[in-house]
């Protein structure tokens, strides 16, 4: 058997949707599973004074942890489990990945959810390697599966985090020094890749993107979700709504390729609300970075920002939050992305570049 044959035989498919797309995705998932889920949970306890949500449950190497707490402090196993899961890791090796994502997002400090993507993705394709090609398979999987995890860990988590947190912070220092120009470039970018068969959740965490830069990216976001679930009411009526609308953007791909000019509306749109969020509101996101890229899937994205708020009362940054502060949020995530995609939107479907059934989805 030759080595491609090898590959195939072993499911190893070395791609850019393998690894860019499927794995990028399912780490954006393992995020959300735990720590976004454990911000929600802390959150939730502390404004509303929900005694076991706050209460601390364990004790472990003298730190204390919330039920929160504790699911966020699981999000490097998480994100190792759901990458193997994508990569359609066997049994032995999926197990292995928890040892591999604790290290790999440990070592990585700040940028450790970008050490995890690289790290999780080595291990697993050198454990499914192994995997069932001896007689100690019991053995032999998880080992090499964990020894190859720990040793990338070592050699490349630091440098790759490092690497993250610097370019994080370098477009977060950009948009504090040109708020209008970054507010557009990281909305617009941002939104785009929501929409895109990629995570923007994962690409947010992994660059721990939050402060002004965050709330652009929130901006960007809200615009795709809310553009098209509006602009396409009148062919998926409320089911559309929803599915798009807290859902995913992403259900419009098929019809993107078709006709690329039904994305000109949200992209406009995101192009407008960037800066409005930068330089008139100035809203922050100082939640989980992953909520940055989350826009109104769930609600993530302004709870999100709801937490930073409430984080920065407790560090003493901010003394309260507004009325602007709440104003700005509504127009930024829901109420400017709906007016402005509908404005661009009967634009184009004037100039006959958008037509009826042009966004219908399937099914």
């Amino acid at each position: 058997m030759d080595f491609k044959g090898f590959l195939k035989k072993k499911d190893i498919e070395i791609s850019l949707k393998r690894y860019g797309v499927d794995a990028l995705g399912a780490m954006a998932q393992g995020l959300f599973c735990s720590l976004l889920m454990g911000t929600i949970l802390d959150t939730i306890g502390k404004q509303f004074h929900i005694g076991w949500l706050t209460t601390e449950v364990a004790t472990i190497a003298e730190k204390s942890y919330t039920v929160g707490g504790l699911a966020s402090a699981m999000s490097g196993p998480a994100m190792a489990l759901a990458i193997g899961y994508a990569l359609k890791c066997p049994p032995l090796v999926l197990f292995s990945m928890v040892t591999v994502g604790f290290a790999a997002n440990a070592l990585g400090g700040a940028g450790g959810p970008l050490a995890v993507l690289f790290v999780a993705i080595i291990a697993a394709e050198f454990g499914k390697a192994v995997s069932k090609e001896t007689k100690v398979d019991i053995l032999v999987t998880p080992l090499v599966t964990i020894v190859v995890g720990v040793l990338m860990s070592a050699l490349i988590a630091p440098p790759i985090g490092s690497a993250a947190m610097w370019l994080g912070n370098l477009i977060m220092w950009a948009t504090e020094q040109q708020p209008f120009i970054m507010g557009i470039l990281v909305s617009v970018l941002v939104g785009i890749f929501l929409t895109l068969p990629i995570s923007s959740a994962a690409i947010c965490a992994a660059l721990a993107l939050t402060g002004l830069a965050g709330g652009a990216a929130v901006a960007g976001c809200c615009a795709q979700m809310v553009g098209f679930a509006v602009i396409s009411f009148r062919e998926n009526k409320w089911g559309g709504l929803v599915s798009q609308g807290i859902g995913t953007s992403m259900l419009q791909m098929g019809n993107i390729i078709k006709n690329p000019r039904i994305w000109i509306a949200p992209i406009l749109a995101s192009a407008v609300t960037g800066p409005v969020a930068t330089c008139i509101f100035k809203m922050q996101m100082n939640g989980a970075p992953v909520s940055s890229g989350m826009g109104t899937c769930g609600l993530v994205g302004p709870i999100g920002v709801y937490t930073g708020w409430v984080n920065d009362i407790e560090a003493g940054t901010r003394a309260a939050i507004t009325g602007f502060d709440w104003l700005g949020m509504v127009l930024i995530c829901f109420v400017l992305p709906a007016v402005l995609s509908l404005v661009f939107n009967s634009i184009l479907r004037r100039m006959g570049w958008v037509k009826d059934g042009d966004m219908k989805l399937e099914g």
